[in-house]
């Protein structure tokens, strides 16, 4: 795979919310509709890894330096196809819904953590959530307690914050309380490389238009208000280094 440029920006463009009237099918010479929600039949790499090439390589680069520094890197998970991503959504949507909560309600809460359909950088091939292997963990591991202090994987992420970019990858969903959109993910990390102008292909998405389009649980919820928000909140709303 030839290697993109990689341009650091430090802001968001004043275009973030803008929802275009026309969706043609291609947006450059790399990124069709299809592959960027996730429903294109992609060529991965690494088993239990399941990355584009260069994310793939770089992140075993990452992983054998964090072993010699006494961490074992583990993928909890990596790529997500669209419908492994609409099963996630249609079981939180019939659990909250089940225990009482208003439609509207039950989506606001599914989207502290989990995506829409079609709207997860998962899709890409390029993002991994990780834990280190060596702790003997109990519970969910992708809990943000665990990566703080005294926690069982406080050494992996103090590692990561020193060496991570080194290799490419940058966590997505900082602690910065002033950011919106999905909750802190200290485990949440994204090849920069391809990611950055993958979000730049999608940012060109009519996602408005896409969503009306499904058929999945609780989308016959969403407004136009709501999907601006989600866009600019939960997709764009990220580390500033990533748009």
């Amino acid at each position: 795979m030839k290697r993109r440029t990689f341009i650091k920006t430090a802001s968001a463009s004043g275009l973030a919310c803008t929802i275009p009237p026309i969706l043609p099918d291609f947006y450059g010479p790399d990124y069709s509709t299809a592959e960027l929600m996730g429903k294109a039949d992609i060529e991965l790499f690494g088993e239990g890894i399941n990355l584009k090439e260069e994310a793939y390589k770089s992140f075993l680069e990452m992983k054998k330096a964090a072993y010699s520094d006494g961490f074992d890197i583990k993928i909890v998970s990596s790529f997500r196809d669209f419908y492994h991503q609409e099963r996630i959504w249609e079981r939180k949507y019939l659990s909250y819904t089940e225990e009482g909560m208003a439609p509207l309600e039950a989506i606001d809460k599914i989207i502290e953590y989990s995506t829409i359909p079609g709207t997860s950088r998962h899709h890409w091939g390029t993002d991994i959530d990780i834990i280190d292997g060596f702790p003997k963990v109990s519970g969910d591991v992708l809990d943000s307690e665990k990566f703080e202090t005294g926690g069982p994987f406080e050494g992996l992420k103090l590692w990561l914050d020193e060496n991570s970019t080194k290799y490419g990858f940058y966590l997505v969903y900082t602690n910065n309380p002033r950011r919106r959109g999905f909750k802190y993910e200290p485990w949440h990390y994204s090849y920069a490389p391809i990611s950055i102008p993958m979000l730049t292909a999608y940012r060109k998405l009519n996602i408005l238009k896409l969503m009306q389009q499904e058929r999945f649980l609780g989308k016959e919820h969403f407004t136009a208000g709501f999907i601006r928000t989600y866009v600019q909140d939960n997709i764009l709303d990220i580390n500033p280094v990533l748009l």
